[in-house]
């Protein structure tokens, strides 16, 4: 076993008087994939009534697999093929598993270094600052939102990719694995690449180079799904309060996931304003708001409003007067980008509605994020494993056009698993000259950020060709301007997993 055999084929007298100790030690020092297999030959079978030692086998070896004597020798081979077949898949969700954590690292080392040269163009972009004393205030916070989001849209495209691949072969192993410590594991792995996702997200929703995705949502289902993730992201030393959720409450026109990120800004913000044993509270609630008189305010109208309180020190009215300032903050050098509230700030306004904040010194703070009531029903969520997918989807050729091999791969995968046939390009070149050789290529997803003919060069190109064909653009950091006249049902954010992308395939047939 030791020098790799696949499956022991024990006769169990060898095992009746044997000490069973190391065989046991070798199997516990199995790694977590390893499940390994055992035949045992036996003139009593496999029950207990009829063979005493059956238990006491099969809780030593685990795999094992009882053949009675006599038997036909094709009972035997037949056996012994399902066993090894057994250990080879065992070999292959290993070599699966290890190509993942490859990924991680290789995300990890990514993300440490992009984040070194973002802290020395922020170091230095103050250096200058401090320089130009006479620059005015607000010129001197749009150079910074400038330079930063200039920055951040390059880890965001390159972070984005990585996500993809790293999020697209945990679903594809999630769909061939069944030990339940390998499925623990994959979820683990799901959830922390979609924690990174939000990350991403909020680096973009600063740089403001994200195409919001707003949709009608309940925002009582938001708080209540995100108080495991505020709870471990807090800590114990906070004491998050039951939510007051309001009875009957309006949906909210938002993009869901940056409605969640502000709500963790807030919390986490409430956090650092207070002392250990401090108490935190969520509410929700309808408002209708009069004209407004600060260009923080909602314009009148009907809001949804979610709002976060704590007990921590209040603001000073010094500090009230710059709290959606850009880089402001009152925490210690290392504490605090001063990003938080600049950022909640910015993406209230641009959805259509405001922040408000109640505060006062040694009593706590209450800040109040109003949300454009949606005029229809909260929409439906597309469970995972329930993607939409086309009547005649096995009939479709879809061309995939990606620079990153990696993500083309991926999202290739999606696509013949939903049952579509795919044609692979790495470039604008050769996704056109594919284009013309198959006549028979029904839909385009292809990256919008690519080098030589980027996405919309192409697209017009392909547009040229056959002006009705269907596009789907991918983009790893949704530059709004470029991608501002297309509809967002033709655009898919990454990281994707399969649902999203058959839901935008779908739509882009019109179905």
């Amino acid at each position: 076993m030791q020098d790799g055999a696949g499956l022991a084929v024990i006769v169990d007298e060898a095992l009746r008087s044997s000490d069973l100790a190391p065989l046991s030690a070798w199997i516990e020092a199995q790694p977590s994939w390893s499940d390994f297999p055992f035949l045992l030959l036996t003139q009593r079978g496999g029950s207990v009534e009829r063979n005493p030692i059956a238990k006491r086998l099969s809780e030593t070896l685990g795999n094992v697999s009882f053949l009675e004597r006599p038997f036909h020798p094709t009972t035997l081979v037949s056996a012994v093929r399902t066993a090894l077949r057994g250990r080879s898949r065992q070999y292959e969700a290993r070599e699966r598993i290890e190509e993942i954590r490859r990924g991680e690292a290789l995300l990890e080392k990514r993300v440490a270094d992009r984040t070194a040269e973002l802290e020395a163009a922020n170091r230095q972009l103050a250096a200058q600052i401090v320089e130009r004393e006479k620059v005015e205030t607000a010129l001197r916070q749009a150079q910074r939102l400038e330079a930063v989001g200039q920055l951040t849209s390059g880890v965001a495209h390159d972070f984005n990719n990585l996500l993809t691949v790293v999020i697209g072969n945990v679903e594809q192993m999630q769909k061939r694995v069944t030990d339940p410590a390998l499925v623990r594991r994959l979820t683990m792995m799901g959830e922390a690449s979609r924690r990174g996702a939000r990350l991403t997200a909020q680096m973009l929703a600063f740089s403001r180079r994200q195409k919001l995705e707003p949709r009608a949502i309940n925002l009582n289902e938001t708080v209540q799904g995100m108080r495991d993730l505020l709870q471990s992201t807090i800590g114990g030393g906070v004491q998050i309060l039951e939510p007051e959720l309001a009875d009957d409450l309006w949906p909210a026109m938002i993009d869901p996931t940056q409605i969640e990120l502000v709500i963790l800004n807030l919390a986490i913000n409430a956090r650092d304003a207070m002392d250990v044993g401090g108490t935190l509270r969520i509410r929700t609630e309808n408002v209708e708001t009069g004209a407004p008189t600060s260009p923080e305010d909602p314009p009148a109208g009907r809001f949804v409003v979610v709002s976060v309180s704590d007990s921590g020190s209040g603001m000073t009215d010094e500090v009230l007067a710059r709290a959606f300032e850009p880089f402001f903050t009152t925490k210690d050098v290392g504490k605090g980008s001063g990003l938080g509230l600049s950022q909640v700030f910015g993406l209230a306004k641009q959805s259509g509605g405001g922040v408000r904040i109640e505060t006062e010194v040694g009593q706590g703070t209450t800040i109040r994020v109003f949300l454009p009531m949606a005029d229809a029903a909260p929409d439906a969520e597309i469970a995972v494993g329930a993607s939409p997918k086309l009547a005649h989807a096995e009939h479709v050729v879809v061309l995939v056009v990606d620079d990153d091999d990696a993500v083309r791969e991926v999202t290739a995968g999606y696509l013949s698993d939903l049952g579509y046939t795919v044609v692979e390009a790495g470039s604008g070149g050769a996704a056109l000259e594919a284009f013309d050789q198959r006549q028979d290529i029904e839909a385009v997803v292809l990256d919008f950020a690519m080098p030589g003919m980027n996405g919309a060069s192409l697209a017009r190109e392909i547009l040229g060709r056959r002006p009705t064909m269907p596009i789907l653009f991918a983009t790893g950091y949704a530059d709004a301007e470029a991608l501002a006249s297309t509809p967002d049902d033709r655009v898919i954010l990454k990281p994707f997993d399969q649902a999203e992308l058959a839901e935008k395939l779908s739509n882009a047939f019109g179905g």
